[in-house]
């Protein structure tokens, strides 16, 4: 396992993490925005509906999940790095699929996180890109807490709060 100097911005679907992804953007910072939402972006710009492009669930989640090691491969272990979900977000995901979720277990031990920002929730709203309603967010709140404790991280929670001062509330965690 490689320690990194990424920072990984997670919860649930519709908590405010592209927000503030693209505010630290802004700022200069090194990103990684969501790997799913823009594959569903790029499909559904090709007139694809979210029902086809998830049809085969399990082909789905893996080529997120590939995608996700891909870009993380790319990356600089010692490059301040902002994730928007990285590889053991793919453990909730392929458990709430009913996938066998050993793959994404294993591939979730090739780098250790610096920290890990856990969003809380915000009200739920639905947009093209998103499969999930509110009982399947607040079901992949509570495996992706579980899943990276798991994994032995430590959990910095980020309140409710607007979006610029939940990014100086990162920062003044980095």
């Amino acid at each position: 396992m490689q320690q990194t100097n990424w920072h990984v911005i997670t919860g649930a679907p519709c908590s405010g993490k592209t927000a503030v992804i693209r505010e630290l953007e802004q700022f200069g910072y090194a990103v990684v925005h969501e790997v799913a939402r823009a594959y569903i972006d790029e499909r559904l710009k090709t007139g694809e509906t979210i029902e086809r492009i998830k049809a085969d669930i399990l082909s789905f989640e893996r080529h997120i999940l590939y995608k996700k090691i891909a870009i993380e491969q790319s990356l600089l272990k010692e490059e301040t790095v902002f994730l928007d979900r990285a590889v053991p977000d793919s453990i909730g995901y392929y458990i709430l699929e009913g996938l066998d979720p050993d793959d994404p277990i294993q591939k979730s031990r090739l780098w250790r996180y610096k920290k890990i920002f856990f969003f809380d929730r915000i009200p739920f709203e639905k947009d093209p890109v998103r499969s999930e309603d509110d009982k399947i967010a607040s079901r992949l709140d509570k495996l992706l807490k579980e899943i990276y404790r798991m994994l032995d991280y430590e959990i910095i929670f980020v309140p409710l709060m607007t979006v610029n001062e939940r990014v100086s509330f990162i920062l003044k965690h980095v």
